[in-house]
């Protein structure tokens, strides 16, 4: 039966904490799975966290501005964080949560995702952030590293352009990032695939298109030697840490 624990962060935004499994899960595997919603100025945003008990880094990710929290994409980063032993927070925006197809102001957006960011981290302390997305997200987790105190952002299907006009290019929301950078495209993507420069490191997958589902894995693998620099217990054959 779902154990629902409410918790008050601070006096500008609350969060519920959802335990759709048994509550001594984290005793017997190590890893938990758990939903949170978390109010902010914009509405509710509602977080599918997977963690374990002392994660060496927290990965927050989000989705594109018509999508959610399971695109292939996000999946596959998320297993291979958990396999580092990282802590991964999907969050659905509040505008997606509220039905929505629009993010609406990037100004307001992104004061949606700083309030979720620093729910979460006053829930695991201070452990590295990372903060990504795809889309409309990778754009959002750009422009608020550094408020957030992000130690790096993953940018899977950044949108480079409008299809048909490369002259209202986004590079610049990744090199004003202040953080270090990954960008993780797919050489089909109608959006564009920004210049190496642009970026710390710029992947791009062949055969790929926007939604960078016709190989998951090849994304897992583009993202794992990236976010292992945060952890100091790369799992070893046979599932232990060194």
């Amino acid at each position: 039966m779902p154990v629902r624990v409410p918790w008050v962060t601070n006096a500008r935004h609350s969060l519920s904490l959802i335990l759709a499994i048994p509550v001594d899960l984290p005793r017997r595997t190590g890893r938990y799975r758990g939903r949170m919603r978390i109010d902010t100025a914009q509405g509710p945003a509602e977080v599918t966290l997977d963690a374990t008990g002392d994660p060496a880094f927290l990965l927050v990710l989000t989705h594109g501005s018509n999508g959610g929290v399971d695109a292939a994409d996000l999946l596959a980063v998320r297993e291979v964080a958990l396999g580092l032993g990282g802590a991964v927070a999907r969050v659905l925006q509040p505008f997606r949560a509220a039905g929505r197809r629009a993010p609406g102001s990037p100004v307001r957006q992104d004061a949606a995702w700083l309030q979720v960011v620093e729910a979460l981290r006053g829930r695991f302390g201070d452990v590295p952030l990372v903060q990504g997305g795809r889309s409309n997200g990778a754009r959002v987790a750009c422009r608020t590293a550094r408020a957030a105190g992000a130690a790096g952002v993953v940018a899977l299907a950044f949108p480079l352009a409008p299809p048909g006009r490369p002259d209202r290019s986004r590079a610049r929301a990744l090199r004003a990032a202040g953080v270090e950078v990954l960008v993780v495209n797919g050489d089909r993507d109608p959006f564009g695939v920004p210049d190496p420069a642009d970026a710390a490191e710029v992947v791009v997958l062949p055969g790929e298109r926007h939604d960078l589902n016709r190989n998951p894995a090849a994304v897992g693998a583009a993202v794992e030697p990236w976010l292992r620099r945060w952890t100091a217990r790369a799992p070893v054959p046979g599932g232990r840490a060194s």
